[in-house]
């Protein structure tokens, strides 16, 4: 999944309008306006499409976990430079303040049935034998859940 897919995914799970994206971006330390977080929300195809890059959706993750968990030790969280899935799926975990059954769930919603272990696995260091690399299906899968558990059909 591309960075800017995951934030489109984000904005209309949780109803978030372009200035509140951008209040999100700053709390995790990136000033912008709203004019900016339209770019990337736009599609591929569009003229005016911006590439959201890792340390950009960092500062959002970031963000996410200051509006719904505050600030830690009064400070802002280092925006990483590089972000995989794993990273994502940690951050989101986070900022939710999930532990594993409530994430189990997420995944049951879709249909995607992981163990606790399997789970836990994708939380580990990259140098431990037990860590898995979080693939684009478990993290579509979790952002769809997501979407299915905030943002449910209306009949």
């Amino acid at each position: 999944m591309s960075n800017n897919d995951i934030l489109r995914t984000l904005r209309y799970t949780f109803h978030f309008h372009d200035h509140k994206m951008a209040e999100i971006f700053a709390l995790g330390g990136k000033e912008l306006y709203a004019e900016e977080v339209s770019l990337w929300l736009k599609k591929e195809d569009d003229p005016d499409f911006k590439k959201l890059y890792d340390k950009d959706l960092a500062h959002f993750l970031n963000g996410l976990i200051i509006l719904n968990r505050g600030k830690k030790d009064d400070q802002i969280a280092e925006a990483e430079k590089s972000l995989n899935n794993n990273g994502i799926l940690r951050k989101l975990k986070i900022a939710l303040n999930f532990k594993d059954e409530d994430m189990l769930e997420i995944f049951a919603l879709r249909g995607f049935r992981l163990s606790k272990h399997e789970l836990s696995a994708f939380f580990r260091n990259p140098s431990q034998a037990q860590y898995r690399e979080c693939k684009d299906q478990v993290l579509r899968n979790f952002l769809m859940g997501l979407q299915m558990k905030y943002r449910p059909k209306e009949d």
